[in-house]
C-alpha cells in the first residue's frame, strides 16, 4: 500500500538468495583490496549511495568470479535553465541496466525485501522489536555490530532497525524521478519506522551514517501488478 496515493499492488516473487547481514565495513574494505580495522570490521557499512552500492555489487561480483550484474553508463542532461520547483523531478545523469540473467551481486527488490523481512510472518515486524532491532529506545544513539539481535524465522539479522537498507527500486518516478527505496529503518529511529511495511526514499547519491544495503543474487521478480 502507497499511503500517499492510496494504491495497493501484489507482486510474484521467484525465489533468490539474499546475505544474512547488512555489507559490514569488513566485506566493504575485502572487497576494495583494503585492510579493516578489526573493531570495526562487523559493523555495517554506511555513508554509502545507492550508487555506491551498485559499484560494490559489481565489484564483489567480479572478485568472486561471478559476472556482474549491472551496466553503467554516464548519460549528459540538459544543463537547468530555470529555477526547478520542489515538486518537479531532478534529472538523473546515471543510467543502469540491470542484467537479469547475471549471476553476480545485486541489491534486493522492495519487494523481496518485504519477503525476506516478513519470512512468513504476517504482523508489523517479525518478533519484539527490543529481542530483533537496533533503535531509539535501545541503540543508545549509535550504530551496533550485525548479528548482535536475533534474527528472523528465515535467518536473516537486521532487516529491522541497525541501519536503513537501499533497495533496486525507484520509488516513484513520475514524482520523485531518481530517488530510490530504503527500508527497515535505523538505529537513530522511532518504533514506528521499523515495521516490515514502511517504505522510504531518497536520492540515490545521498550518504547518512544510519543507511547501507544488503546484497542478493538469483531469480527476480515479475513486474508489480498495479491498479489501473
Amino acid at each position: 500500500m502507497d499511503r500517499r496515493t492510496g494504491e495497493s499492488w501484489t507482486a510474484h516473487v521467484e525465489p533468490f538468495a539474499m546475505a544474512d547481514t547488512v555489507v559490514t565495513r569488513g566485506l566493504w574494505d575485502d572487497a576494495y583490496g583494503v585492510t579493516c580495522d578489526p573493531e570495526s570490521a562487523n559493523l555495517p557499512k554506511t555513508d554509502v549511495s545507492w550508487r555506491d552500492a551498485i559499484l560494490f555489487c559489481n565489484e564483489l561480483s567480479l572478485r568472486e568470479g561471478l559476472t556482474p550484474a549491472y551496466e553503467i553508463a554516464e548519460r549528459e542532461v540538459p544543463t537547468p535553465t530555470r529555477w526547478r520547483p520542489h515538486s518537479e523531478p531532478e534529472l538523473d545523469d546515471w543510467s543502469v541496466v540491470w542484467h537479469h540473467g547475471a549471476d553476480g551481486y545485486r541489491l534486493p527488490t522492495d519487494a523481496e525485501w518485504q519477503v525476506a523481512c516478513r519470512a512468513d510472518t504476517t504482523g508489523a515486524r517479525y518478533g519484539p522489536l527490543d529481542e530483533i532491532a537496533w533503535y531509539a529506545d535501545n541503540s543508545g544513539g549509535t550504530i551496533h555490530p550485525v548479528r548482535s539481535k536475533k534474527p528472523n524465522a528465515w535467518g536473516l539479522f537486521d532487516l529491522l532497525g541497525g541501519v536503513w537498507e537501499w533497495c533496486w527500486d525507484l520509488y516513484d518516478p513520475d514524482v520523485y524521478g531518481s530517488y530510490r527505496i530504503i527500508r527497515g529503518g535505523g538505529w537513530s529511529d522511532p518504533e514506528w519506522s521499523c515495521r516490515a511495511g514502511v517504505r522510504r526514499k531518497t536520492n540515490p547519491n545521498a550518504t547518512f551514517d544510519d543507511l547501507g544495503f544488503r546484497v542478493a543474487r538469483g531469480a527476480t521478480t515479475t513486474p508489480a501488478v498495479r491498479p489501473d
